[in-house]
């Protein structure tokens, strides 16, 4: 390997930490509204949504991201091997969000054809974008600290992205449609498309690709393949991944069902009532006067800022005892935060937003230890094989982000379908439905999350392999 300085500026990190912002004001919009759009605002039946959501997502796991890991791991420019995708996708991922989040006055099989096709879209840009741009952070440097730093520095601008899309969203889709949500949601798509396209062109003209493949270095993408298969640590990766995921879109994308529907609504409007009233004294009226929508974005943004917090803990949490042990923990604390929701009533109010808070800090220390543990497992895997594939190997995150994502929003249509759900109706919801969105936030969610923890018990690379790897590849890449 070819290697220069494997420190990084700040302005480097800022620069890469924007393209996760701008991937996450679409994925968090996927996480949050992607099933309350189609089935609340777009219209469609909560069985088709499911349909659309479970179909058109594997594909995009098990087709689009294979298939850009195995382009981007060839492909060869003067800009690099993963910085040409971000430019040549950051334009188009833009329009596609806005077009897939639009709402075209169809018949009802029109709207269903027209969900299938942005949505398609949507998942093949997504992946031809994001992959390559993860994929970046494991040739930006070899350094473990640094990478463990590329972190936290990323996922506090996703923090920023999920601030926004779950905190504000909401009561500004209210406003900037005069109550039509549909006119509200194109609106501020339109705004996020053109920020996130600028921000994907300043992660391209602000990073540099430092490890560069040795030119005899040559593979088939049976090799490739092969070599995943015998790697352990990616398949535990593969599979966590897909788990932690498939909790974060079952209960994100339920919370906004669960305050129109479970929360009570004057208990609510007492609790955020003083401190609207605060905001309002200095000047602050983001939220609107609608309290439910007011009090999803405070509920949402207890949560993220204790997040924030969190992932200030994880880097050094992680250099004193290894990512591993750190991850394993912190999941399953969190996780008791979420099991604590079937127990409250819907005038818990004050105790629904402690666990959330709570569940945000714990959560918020494995944020950026996923990502820096793929980055680790492409290094395991050239320790290994003495060959490196860095995008098939992040391709484990995406597949697995993608078949979460998939498994838990359709997950989430398909059990308020089988608890008799009503969409978009001004009418009491059945006592089923209610008890079915108090489970999507509790019970449902926290299994996939005890189980991921669980997991790392078979995870290997711990502490001490992690100094072992970093030793022997830097002096491996010093005598190439």
């Amino acid at each position: 390997m070819n290697t220069t300085s494997q420190k990084l500026s700040v302005l480097e990190k800022v620069g890469y930490s924007l393209g996760d912002l701008a991937a996450n004001l679409v994925f968090q919009t996927l996480i949050t509204y992607l099933a309350y759009f189609y089935t609340d605002i777009f219209g469609l039946a909560t069985n088709d949504a499911s349909k659309i959501i479970f179909a058109v997502g594997l594909a995009a796991a098990f087709v689009f991201n294979p298939l850009v890991a195995a382009l981007a791991d060839r492909t060869q420019s003067k800009w690099g091997k993963f910085r040409p995708w971000i430019l040549w996708t950051a334009v188009p991922l833009g329009v596609i969000a806005l077009v897939a989040f639009s709402t075209p006055d169809f018949a009802y099989k029109g709207k269903v054809i027209y969900a299938v096709v942005t949505y398609t879209l949507l998942l093949l840009l997504y992946a031809a974008n994001n992959l390559p741009y993860a994929a970046l952070s494991g040739v930006l440097t070899g350094d473990m600290k640094e990478r463990n730093s590329l972190s936290s520095y990323r996922f506090v601008a996703v923090m920023f992205a999920q601030f926004f899309v779950q905190v504000f969203m909401y009561s500004i889709i209210i406003n900037a449609g005069g109550g039509d949500k549909a006119v509200g949601m194109e609106k501020v798509m339109t705004w996020l498309a053109v920020i996130g396209t600028v921000m994907l062109l300043i992660t391209f003209f602000t990073t540099r690709e430092r490890i560069v493949p040795k030119p005899e270095q040559k593979s088939s993408l049976k090799e490739d393949l092969s070599d995943l298969t015998k790697n352990k640590p990616w398949i535990i990766m593969l599979v966590l991944t897909t788990l932690v995921f498939i909790t974060l879109a079952m209960k994100g994308g339920a919370y906004v069902y669960y305050f129109e529907n479970y929360v009570d609504k004057e208990s609510l409007t007492s609790f955020v009532s003083p401190i609207l009233n605060g905001f309002s004294n200095v000047g602050i009226n983001f939220f609107g006067e609608d309290p439910v929508s007011a009090g999803f974005g405070l509920f949402n943004a207890g949560g993220i800022i204790f997040m924030i917090i969190g992932i200030g803990l994880s880097k050094p949490l992680a250099d004193k005892y290894g990512k591993r042990n750190v991850f394993g923990v912190w999941l399953f604390i969190s996780t008791l935060f979420i099991l604590f929701f079937y127990f409250f009533s819907p005038k818990s109010v004050s105790l629904m937003y402690v666990s959330q808070i709570l569940h945000g800090f714990s959560y918020g220390v494995t944020i950026p230890l996923l990502w820096a543990m793929i980055a680790d497992v492409a290094d395991y895997s050239e320790w290994k094989s003495n060959r490196r594939a860095t995008a098939i190997i992040f391709s484990a995150m995406m597949v697995g982000l993608k078949v979460g994502l998939t498994v838990g929003s359709s997950l989430l249509t398909w059990i308020l379908n089988l608890f008799h759900y009503v969409p978009n109706s001004d009418a009491v919801q059945p006592a089923s439905a209610i008890q079915g969105t108090k489970l999507l936030v509790s019970v449902f969610p926290s299994i996939p999350f005890i189980i991921g923890a669980a997991l790392l018990f078979f995870y290997e690379i711990n502490k001490n392999m992690e100094v072992q790897i970093e030793t022997d590849l830097k002096a491996r890449r010093e005598t190439s």
